[in-house]
């Protein structure tokens, strides 16, 4: 029973080979091979104990091993005679005739016992032909080998009981007198150093201990309290939570609390006369004393003199308001942690940039270095209060939608629109790539920039394997196009929400329709001008493969069968039998892929001539599969998307969009009466959930490192310093820049929130006189447009580029960089063009 399933598997891992590479039709992806896995599980279990010993008795397994040197390999020899030698293994040569890429991986004799195990192809690869792939090809197969070593399953069995299984990974041993490989040091070794480090001082320092303090102020009734420990050139950090309100305080008409620090430093060897320093603390109250927020707010102290910190309600009534305040002790000054913040932040991007190490563990690395810097200045937070910094919002929204697209992908309806993509171009490739572009644009425009490209990459990934197109030009010029569409209206971003929700701009006349109304009449001129200066960006790039179809296909199956291969993990027996399988099956198809490269010709033609043929042919193979499924499908994405709409427009729905998307993905589990939910939880994209959990810590941590709140507060000092008949011009150009290259590093969400209140105290400042209306546009459009500037420095990017790299397309971030940078300073220069012209030239602020 176990070796018919066996050699069942066998025998159709053989004909979808075989099938591989016969048309456009046959390209695997990852959801199709994690189908397959699901079958190759079927063989955990199915081993019975009779079947186990019938192997135990008639197997006839080679028992060739392979003793590795420094100097090199030393082949042994098997029991049939042969030489096996791992110099042979990692070529991909063995002197076994009649193989090719369709030999199953194991053959069975006739009583049911294995009698060989292929290695690599040898048919395609001449018996005297040197493997002459470089150095850099030696090293990925020497990886790929010992993956195979690492799975070796030889367990300690004596002579008379030999179970052929345990040795089915190839029983590659170290010999006790192997000498040890000398390791080159690399960018990824030191890391090795620096992460002890920061797990030392993250630990050497307690969480912050500080409770609490419950009080109740009136106009009556003030609190005081006096702070004696306190050190020489400390900060004082105070937190406070109660029914406050965001923005600017209006002292004549609106409550507020005071809160009042008073230090006095006495005659000393350090100073011959008394000083004092006295800081306020104006914080407005809600009206209805409804919301609780917790604000945070640093003060800089001249000795370890006592300290006294009063509180004061100044309302209309006497009523009473409860709050709650904590206090800590920073030791290290502002400027100092904004340096450290800014080393974190630039040794992120320097992983990230340089790939040292994937994006995800950078993530969690500088999430790691941030901390560890607040253990040391006294300022590190708890396991709960490090949990609460993540947006748990966005990862149910991501989550949702991912668990959305899975079960929507088994249905083809995504090879469908790629194929009626391909006849609305006509089999042409740009006027294909401006309708995609502008379809997500404005799709953008009116659903969360996330969602759009989870819908959009699968699509477009499938139409550029029919066109035999590189996909990774046409995800970034969409993912491009769908950050510019989302700063059209007032819910196409995060940022633009945040700023029609805030009360106090709303009161200087930005609500939802004005907002909307001029960032769109701004972002269309964007979209427009974008299109010419994308074409010049992509002048001198091949958007066809290098090589033909059968060839990217060939390339891609390898890659889906090693991913398939690396992600089973070998629990038992079986699977790492499985896992073996997978990989010797990777040598095989890069045996014939390097014949396959040595005899292509290329021949590529920039525009498909025959697309009308083709068009009927595509659409014979590429059709809808399960008519059922897409009905439920699109019900339930229906209804997702309606639920956004009326979240943005009709505030009687207490539904986020997070919730509404793990709705919609439990009722469209539900309906599609899905039986393997492992395969499901196998397409999430659990790596940039990861990414973004990290993110939203790191992103946190140095908002408490003072790095957002400093570049605020240089920002207004900027624009004070210039004269008062250019301000206004100098003012939109720089909060319109600074926004688009912060935003470009560091999350816009906290940048936008830090930077309201900023520009809304600059306006309401008699001295700068500045109107309020275009510093806001100008921070919305710099917010928006700037994440097109790295590939994190928009959530859409980070989604997309998971997705393509989960389908084999991923794209690194200097890929990314080096077209949406420019495509962020054009946009960005059209934009400030735009602002300057109907603030300064029409006076719309007027």
């Amino acid at each position: 029973m176990y070796l018919e399933n066996k050699s069942n598997l066998e025998m159709e891992m053989s004909q979808t080979s075989a099938q591989g590479h016969q048309g456009r039709s046959s390209l695997r992806s990852p959801e199709a091979v994690a189908g397959n896995f699901g079958e190759l599980r079927l063989l955990q279990g199915i081993s019975e104990r009779r079947d186990t010993q019938k192997l135990q008795q008639s197997a006839v397994l080679p028992s060739g091993q392979c003793v590795i040197h420094t100097e090199g390999f030393v082949p042994v020899r098997q029991e049939d005679g042969h030489n096996f030698s791992a110099v042979n293994i990692l070529r991909g040569k063995t002197n076994s005739a009649n193989l090719s890429e369709r030999s199953p991986l194991l053959r069975f004799s006739q009583d049911d016992s294995i009698t060989y195990m292929t290695l690599h192809d040898p048919s395609f690869v001449g018996g005297e032909e040197p493997w002459d792939n470089g150095s850099l090809d030696v090293e990925r197969r020497y990886r790929l080998g010992s993956e195979v070593t690492s799975l070796s399953l030889s367990r300690s069995s004596s002579s008379d009981k030999y179970d052929p299984l345990d040795n089915l990974s190839l029983g590659f041993r170290l010999t006790s007198s192997m000498k040890v490989f000398t390791l080159t040091v690399t960018p990824a070794s030191s890391l090795l150093v620096i992460f002890p480090v920061f797990q030392l001082f993250f630990s050497m320092y307690p969480d912050r201990d500080n409770p609490w303090r419950m009080l109740a102020v009136s106009p009556t009734e003030s609190f005081s309290m006096n702070v004696t420990d306190f050190r020489d050139n400390a900060l004082l950090k105070l937190q406070v939570a109660g029914p406050f309100a965001g923005g600017v305080i209006d002292l004549i008409n609106q409550e507020y609390i005071l809160i009042q620090v008073e230090q006095t430093e006495q005659v000393g060897q350090r100073r011959r006369r008394t000083q004092q320093v006295i800081h306020n603390w104006t914080i407005p109250l809600n009206a209805e004393r409804s919301d609780q927020i917790q604000l945070t707010k640093t003060f800089e102290m001249l000795s370890s003199d006592p300290i006294t910190i009063s509180v004061q309600a100044f309302l209309q009534d006497d009523e009473v308001v409860p709050m709650s305040m904590t206090r800590q002790s920073l030791y290290v000054s502002v400027e100092t942690q904004v340096a450290i913040a800014g080393i974190i932040l630039a040794g992120v991007y320097v992983l990230i940039i340089f790939e040292i190490v994937h994006r995800t563990l950078a993530a969690m690395l500088g999430s790691l270095a941030a901390l560890a810097a607040l253990a040391i200045i006294g300022d590190r937070p708890s396991l709960v209060t490090v949990v609460e910094w993540i947006d748990y919002e966005t990862l149910a929204l991501l989550f949702g939608m991912m668990v959305l697209v899975a079960i929507f992908s088994e249905t083809g309806f995504f090879d469908y629109c790629a194929v009626k993509a391909y006849q609305l171009s006509r089999g042409r490739v740009w006027p294909m790539i401006i309708i995609l572009c502008l379809i997500a644009a404005i799709l953008s425009a009116f659903l969360d920039n996330v969602t759009t490209m989870m819908l959009f990459t699968p699509v477009t990934i499938r139409l550029c394997e029919v066109l035999n197109l590189d996909p990774r030009h046409v995800l970034i010029a969409e993912v491009i196009f769908t950050n510019i569409g989302g700063a059209a209206t007032a819910v196409g971003d995060p940022p633009n929400v945040i700023i029609v929700s805030n009360q106090a701009l709303r009161k200087e006349g930005i609500d939802f329709a004005s907002f909307t109304g001029y960032m769109f009449l701004g972002i269309c001129l964007v979209l427009f001008t974008s299109f010419p200066f994308l074409r010049m960006l992509y002048w001198n790039k091949k958007l066809y493969n290098k090589e033909s179809i059968e060839i990217v296909e060939l390339k891609h199956e390898i890659l889906v069968w090693r991913q398939t291969a690396q992600r089973i993990n070998p629990a038992s027996r079986e699977e790492t039998a499985v896992k073996c399988l997978l990989m010797q099956k990777v040598l095989n198809l890069e045996s014939l892929l390097r014949k396959m490269m040595k005899t292509f010709q290329r021949q590529i033609s920039q525009e498909d001539k025959n697309w009308e043929q083709n068009i009927q042919e595509l659409q014979k193979k590429h059709r809808i599969s399960d008519k059922v499924l897409l009905v439920k499908c699109v019900s339930v994405l229906g209804i997702v998307i309606f639920m956004f709409f009326l979240n943005s427009f009709v505030p009687s729905i207490h539904l986020e969009l997070g919730w509404i998307a793990i709705l919609g993905a439990l009722w469209l589990l539900v309906l599609a009466d899905i039986q393997d939910f492992e395969i499901i939880l196998h397409r999430v994209e659990w790596a940039t959930l990861l990414f973004f959990a990290g993110l939203f810590v790191l992103m946190e941590a140095l908002a408490q490192l003072q790095l957002i709140d400093y570049i605020g507060e240089q920002t207004a000092e900027l624009i004070k310093a210039v004269p008062e008949d250019q301000r206004l011009a100098i003012a939109i150009i720089l909060v319109m820049w600074v926004s688009a290259l912060a935003s470009s590093l560091i999350d816009n969400i906290p940048f936008t929130a830090t930077m309201i209140p900023v520009l809304i105290n600059l306006s309401q400042d008699a001295d700068v006189n500045l109107p309020v209306k275009p510093l806001i546009f100008a921070l919305a459009m710099g917010a928006c447009l700037g994440g097109n500037g790295t590939l994190i420095g928009a959530s859409a990017n980070v989604v997309c580029a998971g997705i393509a790299e989960q389908h084999g397309y991923g794209f690194s971030f200097m890929e990314f960089f080096k077209l949406g940078f420019p495509m962020m300073i054009m946009t960005c220069m059209i934009g400030m063009c735009y602002l300057l012209a109907t603030h300064i030239g029409l006076g719309w602020n007027m």
